[in-house]
Parts: structure tokens; sequence; C-alpha cells
């Protein structure tokens, strides 16, 4: 549940606009800038609040025999955007706040001047300010600043939400994510976590030996994934492109020019629909490593979960929306044919029963390969009932062209996904280094294109960077976006990308 915080403006937009105007033309007719400028040597509010301890009482001078002790503190300086604000008389209180937590400043007229006087009362909620004070408590317990200088850092002309309605449209915190982070409880430290689990998984690749890399994010072939691309038009070259729907291909060329532990951690985009587990930009990790196969992966998918929930100082039981998560390794490891097998009662190569289970269940199977037909089975009797996380390994061959096939048993693939919660959270193959099987393979997942567009969409020349030898390697994905809506307790992946995807602002409603 989010909690709103500012405080309720009155009068129209129009009469709240002219009002902070006049103000802004106050402050410079003091002499200051409304607009700021540097402001060297301030402490963030939560390395103040700290301070506290430092607080001490000390006895009143001779000449003020009877008088009590009093407190004294340190002398700080703290910048912040201005959430609340009331007056008593010839006393300001403020609450400021930046992205270490909030902190209230008392302003005593008598205590600051007139000049500084004169510029706390042009003040707005949402004006951005510096103050050089004491730390110290106020007769009712509160740590305060008490402020000794102003420093004027950025107006607001715009009124800031409401304190008690605050942003409540979903739609509208995800378009004003600037808002939303400064006046919605909770969603500041939900990025800073994700920026917590990013750094991490770096962290942990970096420790394993693994190197960074940077690929195109334009790509003349749309390949690597089965999924509907972006397209472009590069002018100079007069060529179509295509904004990248995976990382794959491009990670696999630099195996085979020697660069054996590789990865990439960046966006791609799909031309697909949007879901509370779907954005049409998202980021994804994709990771390979030379003489690896999807073992080592399933062992380094589990290290960097653990390493990410580490680092997000939470506890490796966690909850989702109410489901319990025990991420404790080992992680649970089953075949998709023992689950899909438990779930059904059927044996999962029994190619007829499958087929007919299917259509009770409303599965089309009419012109569709078997495996594809079980693939679906899967998907809606045993993926989305799985809590996890689980390593689900061994799929069918046909369902994946880049993945090598399984010694002795062709029809199987050395692949995994990894789910939690009934989510798809990572997917990983011993790769396919064979030239010859790969090229086959791409032109059987392309069968039924257009021949112009199945062309366009072969990748020729990963094929020649396979014939010049690729190594034996594990490859794995994961994405980030559905990795940080688990650890962060989030119910859609739009509440943990900064700005997803909306329609423009003239076309809602």
């Amino acid at each position: 549940m989010t909690k709103p915080r500012g405080q309720e403006p009155t009068g129209s937009g129009e009469m709240l606009e002219a009002s902070r105007r006049e103000k802004l033309r106050k402050i410079q007719a003091l002499g200051l800038d409304p607009w700021g400028s540097r402001f060297d040597g301030h402490m963030s509010l939560g390395e103040i609040r700290a301070l506290e301890k430092q607080i001490e009482m000390v006895p009143a001078g001779d000449c003020e025999i009877g008088k009590p002790p009093e407190e004294r503190g340190p002398k700080v300086r703290a910048a912040g955007r201005i959430l609340l604000q009331r007056r008593a008389g010839k006393l300001i209180f403020l609450t400021i706040w930046d992205w270490t937590g909030r902190i209230q400043i008392l302003i005593g007229k008598a205590q600051v001047g007139p000049e500084n006087w004169a510029l706390a009362e042009c003040l707005d909620l949402g004006d951005i300010i510096g103050v050089d004070g004491e730390l110290r408590h106020t007769k009712t317990g509160e740590l305060s600043i008490f402020a000794e200088k102003l420093h004027f850092l950025a107006k607001a002309i715009e009124t800031p939400p409401s304190k008690h309605k605050g942003l409540v449209d979903v739609e509208l915190r995800q378009r004003m994510r600037y808002l939303d982070l400064i006046h919605t409880e909770g969603v500041l430290e939900r990025f800073l976590r994700r920026t917590r689990i990013v750094q991490s998984i770096r962290n942990t690749l970096a420790a394993e030996g693994y190197v960074e890399i940077e690929g195109p994010t334009l790509h003349a072939i749309a390949g690597g994934a089965a999924a509907r691309p972006f397209k472009t038009h590069h002018n100079a070259l007069d060529i179509p492109l295509f904004l990248r729907i995976a990382l794959e291909l491009h990670l696999k060329r630099l195996l085979v020019g020697g660069m054996e532990r590789v990865y990439e951690l960046g966006r791609v985009y799909r031309n697909e629909g949007i879901s509370p587990k779907h954005n049409p930009e998202f980021t994804m990790l994709e990771v390979y490593q030379a003489y690896g196969d999807y073992q080592t992966m399933m062992d380094l998918t589990e290290k960097l979960i653990v390493e990410a929930i580490r680092a997000t100082g939470q506890d490796l039981k966690l909850t989702w929306g109410g489901r319990p998560i025990d991420f404790t390794p080992p992680f649970q490891r089953r075949t998709y044919d023992e689950l899909l097998a438990e779930a059904t009662g059927l044996d999962p190569n029994d190619v007829e029963a499958l087929k007919a289970l299917a259509a009770r269940t409303g599965i089309e199977t009419s012109g569709k390969h078997p495996d594809v037909i079980k693939n679906e089975l899967f998907e809606r009797q045993v993926a989305d009932r799985l809590e996890g996380p689980i390593f689900v390994y061994d799929y069918p061959a046909s369902i994946c062209p880049l993945t090598k096939r399984k010694r002795g048993r062709p029809e199987i693939a050395e692949r995994f996904e990894l789910f939690v919660c009934g989510m798809e959270l990572a997917n990983a193959y011993t790769e396919l280094n064979d030239p010859d099987l790969q090229e086959a393979l791409f032109s059987q997942q392309l069968e039924g294109l257009a021949e112009e567009e199945s062309m366009a969409r072969m990748d020729r020349d990963f094929i020649r960077a396979l014939r010049h030898g690729m190594p034996p390697a594990g490859g794995l994905g994961i994405g980030i976006d559905r990795l940080v809506m688990l650890l962060t307790d989030s119910q859609s992946i739009r509440d943990v990308i900064l700005f997803p995807l909306l329609r423009p602002e003239a076309e809602v409603g």
C-alpha cells in the first residue's frame, strides 16, 4: 500500500501558479537567483540524522544561574525539497526530503535575521532549499535543524500533489515518475534497490571472470529469438534495420573470437503486447561461457540471484504478492517430462493422448507440430502453477532451435527455464555449435514465412562464424525486470521500469 506525502493545496491551478510566480519575483527582488547554483559541503539527510548521538546537554553559563541545561548539537549543512510547511507566529516549520530521508527545519525570525526571514516567507511546497544550522531537538523531541542561514536552490512553479489524495492514478504515476518518486512512499527505494540488484549481478559476473560488452542495438537481421521486431530505416545506407529482439547471436560471435566468458546487460525491444509481465522495451542479461553447458548455467543463475538478494539486505525467504518464496540454495531441479506427466497423468511421449487432452482444454491442434501442442499443454497445465524457484530442464528439441541436443537422445534439447511463482525468470541452453545443423534448424524455424522475410531473418554471417569453430558453451538469459519484480514484491513490470511505454498524453482518455 502506498502512502502519499505532501500538503493539500487550495485554490485553482491558475491562482496557485500566479502565487508561486509572485514569490519567484520576490526572491529575485531579494537579489537571489530562484534557480540556485552550486551548493558544496552539504550532507545527505540520512547522514545528518545519524549525527543525533552527537547532541549533548550543556550547563547554562554563570550569568544564567538557575537556567536548566541546554542542548548543543553539531553544525550541519543540508539540502532538500520542501514536503511540509506550517507557520506558528515568528516560527516556520518545514520538512525537507532527499533520497536518504527527511528532516524538520525550524526557522525562527529572530535567529535567522530579516533577510533570511524574507526568503522564508517566499517558500512553497516543492521548492528546493539549502540550510545551515545546528542539529538539535525541539521541545516536543523532534530532531530538527535550527536554521541560521537559508539558501534558495530551485523554485517549483507547479503545485505538488495533494497530501491526502496523493498520486492515486496508476498511469499518472508512471507518466510523471518524477513526482511518483517524491510523493509515493517506497517508490524511490524500489528503484534504488533495482540499481543494487543490477550492480550485484555485474559484481558477481566480474568475480567469476566474465567481461561485459556492448553489442549493437540496431540489427540488419532480426534474429536470436522468435519475436516481432520494431522496424526502422537507415537513410544514408538506404537499408532497413531492426531494434534488437535478443543479444544472443552477437555474443556467440565473440565466443568464436576467443572471448571465453562474456555477457551483456542491456535493453531489447519486441513489438508485442503489454501486460503485467511484458513491456515492449525491457532489460535482459545474457551470459555465455566457453567450455560450459546448461548445468554450468544453472549453478551461475542460482549464484546471481542469491547474491542479488543479499545485496538488497533481504533474507533469502521472501514473499511476492503474499506468496512465500524460499531462495535458499540449491533450487529444485525437475525435468520437463516429469512435471508434465505429474500434471496430466499422461505419458509425455504419447502424442495422441496429449493431442486429445489439448483439444479438451481448448488448445487448437490442427496443423501444429506435436511438440508445439505439448509445450502449450505444459504452459497451461504446469508452468503457471510452479511456485519455485525450480529449474525445469530437458525440453523438446524441436522448439529449441539454438540448443544442443542431448547425447544419445536427439529429441531432447539441453535447455532449462527457471520458474518462480508461475513466471519464467531465466532461460538457458547448452549452445548449439554445429553450423550445418544450425543452418538447417534456422531454415526449419523460418518455414512458412514469405521468401523475402525468411531471407531477411536468416543470419548467414552467424552461420559463417560457427563454421570457423565456436567452442562448446553454456548460455543464459535472465529477465532483469522480472527478477526485480520478485525481489521488490512488485506485481507489475511497469512498477519496476522507471519509464514504461505509455500512450501519448494527447491520446489518453
